[in-house]
């Protein structure tokens, strides 16, 4: 079967390393190598100058190695911190989301206290215009007291409402953050590995 050039690049990387030539360091090793135990040509000190070489090269090629190791290590390192903040972001929007449902029910419970507020004042209108009777006046002094204990209920409603509001804008906003953070270090992996 015919092999795809994209298969014959991606052999070619796993085979070089990281891209800067170490088949064909190791192949040009390997023919020095031969060349250096076959001749009898060469000096003692040729010979002594070739070995040297071939260390040389020998020990660019495990440094070449090492260095990719470590590479390795680190982008495994760097993967499990995304998958770790992955995690928590998604932890984050599911916590969103609830407080959201909170919020809604809340602001429906202080709309429906501000809703009897208003009924409540229209029916102390109501008896405020009625003939002075010693009951009315005692059940309109209860109904007040019932409106300011409403009143001050909505208003701690809505102090609430307003904190849990501020509290999921700045969690959306680290959302976010977090989210472009990953975004522009993918785009900076994937061009540094473009320009290896």
């Amino acid at each position: 079967t015919m092999i795809s050039e994209e298969e014959v690049i991606r052999r070619k990387l796993l085979i070089d390393g990281d891209g800067m030539g170490d088949d064909r360091r190791l192949n040009m090793l390997l023919k020095v190598f031969l060349k250096w135990c076959t001749s009898n040509d060469d000096t003692e000190e040729e010979q002594a100058i070739i070995y040297e070489r071939m260390v040389m090269t020998l020990e660019q090629c495990e440094f070449a190695i090492s260095k990719s190791q470590q590479v390795l290590c680190m982008n495994q390192a760097e993967m499990k911190n995304y998958k770790q903040l992955y995690s928590e972001i998604e932890i984050g929007i599911a916590n969103a989301q609830k407080k959201i449902v909170a919020n809604k029910q809340e602001l429906q419970k202080a709309k429906s206290i501000r809703k009897n507020k208003q009924e409540y004042d229209a029916l102390a209108k109501v008896i405020g215009t009625q003939p002075d009777r010693r009951g009315s006046l005692s059940q309109l002094e209860a109904l007040e007291r019932e409106i300011r204990a409403l009143d001050r209920a909505r208003q701690a409603l809505d102090s609430r409402l307003e904190q849990r509001r501020r509290q999921f804008h700045v969690l959306l906003s680290s959302v976010c953050e977090l989210q472009q953070l990953l975004k522009d270090e993918e785009n900076v992996e994937s061009q540094g590995m473009d320009t290896t």
